[in-house]
């Protein structure tokens, strides 16, 4: 085991505030099993001088998944006799019926019910109760991909497993998380607190940035298994050092979340139990990230090193990157940034299997690849190849390979030619998804288009739609209900034998091709 850096440490800590700007966060670390550095910084309210403390209760968002998993395989020695119950979850389902481990692994291939949320009709602050989930999730027809082959991040499952959770058990999931992972683990204050639109202890979230100003957050969803839990730090580091004094346990809860997973073939899995597998700097880690409008959290755990880091802010940046800035501080690691000047990066092809556009854009660091929700930065090497996390691009003459470690997935590019305009008076109307059983109406004027999304939520607001190729455009969603926005909409335009408009197929990578009809009958 690597000794720690004391010195870089405090230093990487004491810059935490300047280097992640915001209204205030907190971040741990623990090793040998003891908190050896503790942080927090600014306020938790700035409009009534709240001040940030290791003892107030953040959200910890999609952190809650690896407790809502470890719930799970404490309460059910085997969970493949729950299997038949997801069928009353998504019962017109017609694609290969997901087991629930490949709902714990990120293997199901549903589409992620909040990304859908945005073509469902949901206004972004508006309010999603405990009741709207189920019948959103029991609308799925058809997945991305048969359940096993792939890796997609999707919040459904999660919620399933916690409604599995207490249909099989016959208790509330917030009882028996306290009881049997909460007070265990000394989280003393740690609670299921659903409903966001009530944070605990006055804790504010915010949107914004220095440029534009921070803002308090309008948040009304309610988390249930995919999130939900609120915690403090001191709560957080309780839990990394009940898994470093259970580490020998081969039946420990954390042992058993963070065991090798695969997908159905027998290949290795990155993700699994709500928690991903990753080498960060030569170092093998578990962990996850999570985010809240306003909130964002990120964990992880060096077993080997008996190390953890954790970071959370009540402001939307990135923990990821923070986390594994303290990590490499700590054991005195230096980073590799070498990266030559790319050239002729700047790009724009179609991904026609997940139909999906991927864009790159280059810089004198590196490039920035839009993809995935967040945009990706890689690094070009003397070979000509980009790499980032898990994350590798290059190309084959004009076509463009992707090969996405964490998702077990290999994406070849088609190059597009972009346009920096397009007459959108032939797809101007209204469209119909029998998959979703939702519409979509286009509205055309002078020049510009827009899309309006119709759905069991109601209407939602218009959304900007840009012209990117020939019969390809998007849709730029910047704020929907979940934390993080789905981002761009993959549109693509279907026409007849006679070149005229008959539907759209539209997808994000939560939610990928979705195909709509023209409905003639009932345009605009």
């Amino acid at each position: 085991m690597t000794a720690i850096d004391t010195v870089a440490l405090e230093r990487v800590l004491d810059l935490l505030p300047s280097r992640y700007k915001g209204p205030g966060g907190v971040a741990g670390v623990v090793k040998d099993g003891q908190v050896i550095a503790r942080r927090a910084w600014g306020y938790a309210d700035m409009y009534q001088r709240l001040p940030m403390t290791a003892a107030a209760r953040l959200p910890i968002c999609s952190l809650s998944k690896q407790f809502t998993c470890a719930l799970l395989l404490d309460q059910f020695d085997d969970l493949s006799k729950l299997d038949a119950l997801v069928r009353d979850f998504i019962p017109d389902y017609r694609d290969s019926q997901p087991t629930v481990e490949q709902l714990c692994h990120n293997q199901s291939g549903l589409r992620d019910y909040w990304a859908l949320t945005v073509l469902q009709g949901a206004e972004p602050e508006a309010t999603f109760a405990r009741e709207a989930a189920l019948p959103l999730i029991a609308r799925s027809k058809t997945g991305h991909f048969p359940a096993g082959t792939l890796y997609s991040y999707n919040n459904a499952n999660f919620r399933i497993l916690g409604e599995l959770i207490e249909r099989g058990t016959e208790r509330a999931l917030g009882d028996l998380l306290a009881k049997r992972i909460f007070s265990p683990a000394g989280m003393k204050t740690a609670e299921l607190a659903a409903d966001t639109r009530f944070p605990l202890d006055g804790v504010v979230g915010y949107e914004g940035n220095d440029d534009v100003g921070f803002l308090p957050a309008q948040n009304g969803v309610y988390w249930f298994g995919d999130a939900g839990i609120a915690a403090s730090l001191d709560d957080l580091l309780a839990w990394e050092m009940y898994i470093d004094a259970t580490r020998n346990d081969p039946g420990s809860l954390y042992n058993r979340i963070s065991a090798p997973v695969t997908y159905a073939d027998g290949s290795p899995a990155s993700y699994g139990y709500g928690l991903r597998r990753d080498i960060i700097s030569g170092i093998k880690v578990t962990g996850h990230g999570g985010g809240l409008r306003g909130f964002s959290s990120f964990r992880l755990h060096a077993a080997e090193e008996r190390l953890s880091v954790v970071v959370m802010f009540n402001h939307d940046t990135s923990t990821f990157t923070a986390a594994t800035t303290v990590l490499n501080a700590a054991l005195g690691l230096q980073v590799d940034t070498a990266c030559i000047r790319p050239e002729n990066w700047d790009g724009l092809w179609l991904d026609e299997e997940q139909g999906l556009v991927v864009r790159t854009v280059q810089d004198i660091s590196g490039i920035k690849l839009y993809y995935a929700p967040s945009p990706a930065r890689l690094a070009v090497s003397a070979d000509g190849v980009a790499r980032g996390h898990a994350l590798t691009l290059k190309k084959d003459g004009a076509t463009l390979v992707m090969l996405r470690e964490s998702e077990n997935l290999q994406v070849i590019g088609r190059p597009l030619t972009p346009i920096e305009w397009a007459d959108g008076a032939a797809i101007a109307g209204r469209y119909w998804s029998e998959e979703l059983e939702a519409h979509l109406d286009i509205e055309v004027r002078d020049g510009a288009a827009y899309a309006l999304f119709k759905g069991m939520l109601g209407t939602g607001p218009m959304e900007r739609m840009y012209a990117l190729a020939e019969d390809i455009w998007i849709v730029t969603t910047r704020r929907s209900m979940d934390a993080a926005p789905p981002g761009d909409w993959t549109v693509q335009v279907q026409r007849d034998a006679a070149g005229l408009v008959c539907g759209l197929t539209i997808g994000c990578w939560l939610a990928r091709n979705i195909h709509y009809q023209r409905d003639c009958a009932r345009e605009l």
